[in-house]
């Protein structure tokens, strides 16, 4: 067995969640099936299979342990690129419901074909830009819980992401270590958007911060502006 999946397999345990053999066999096959696809559509730029554990099994399973997770039922991870946080938290907990979004077309097929193929039968992965997609009956306020990984600063992440959660839900992004000074940059967004910043979460190992909003009220109806405008003028 690598020194990466004894780490997931031990983190899985430590998580408590069931099942860990036969979770780790499913996550196994979506890896391969990720970079299979890899070779014709870009899912990601982790190859090696090592990283690949380390830094999207692992990395994505942290936030379970995050203020919010454990009492959501209901998930949306914004910019899944490969499927990822999502991906791996809904394999280790299928009791909750997730909707993976993103804006290239062929990620989100590639992705809910593999999900498809190993029975993780609790995601559905929608395209769209999260703009647009949180204009929508369906999603906006409609979950307990967002989560996301997308390379984008956190005045414009919290527009992207702010607007799916409900009132009395949670917003957690995945940042560098170094992020305070993003995060402060940011405390305007976050109280525009209904947010209320819970903290910041250190994981030196992984060069990673997890940051945690909660969903104080209802995000504004002006939110998010029209597609594109939130990376150009952000909040």
């Amino acid at each position: 067995m690598s020194n990466a999946m004894y780490e997931l397999k031990a983190l899985m345990k430590k998580l408590n969640i069931e099942e860990v053999e036969e979770k780790t066999q499913q996550l196994e096959h979506y890896m391969e099936g990720v970079l299979a696809w890899n070779e014709k559509v870009n899912l990601t730029a982790i190859t090696d299979r090592e990283e690949f554990v380390q830094k999207h099994f692992i990395d994505s399973l942290l936030c379970a342990e995050t203020l919010g997770f454990t009492e959501a039922s209901s998930i949306c991870d914004v910019g899944t690129g490969g499927g990822f946080p999502g991906v791996p938290l809904a394999v280790c907990y299928p009791e909750k419901e997730f909707v993976l979004m993103d804006s290239l077309g062929k990620r989100v097929r590639i992705v809910q074909q593999l999900c498809d193929d190993l029975g993780i039968s609790n995601v559905t992965a929608v395209h769209g830009r999260a703009e647009d997609l949180a204009r929508q009956e369906a999603y906006r306020d409609g979950f307990d819980l967002c989560v996301s990984r997308a390379v984008a600063n956190m005045r414009v992440l919290c527009e992207y992401c702010m607007p799916f959660v409900r009132a009395g839900g949670y917003f957690i992004a995945y940042k560098g270590s170094d992020c305070e000074s993003e995060i402060n940059d940011a405390a305007n967004a976050i109280k525009t958007l209904g947010g209320d910043l819970q903290e910041i979460s250190p994981l030196p190992h992984l060069d990673h911060s997890l940051v945690v909003v909660k969903k104080a009220k209802a995000t504004p109806a002006a939110y998010p502006r029209k597609a594109g405008v939130p990376s150009r003028k952000p909040l």
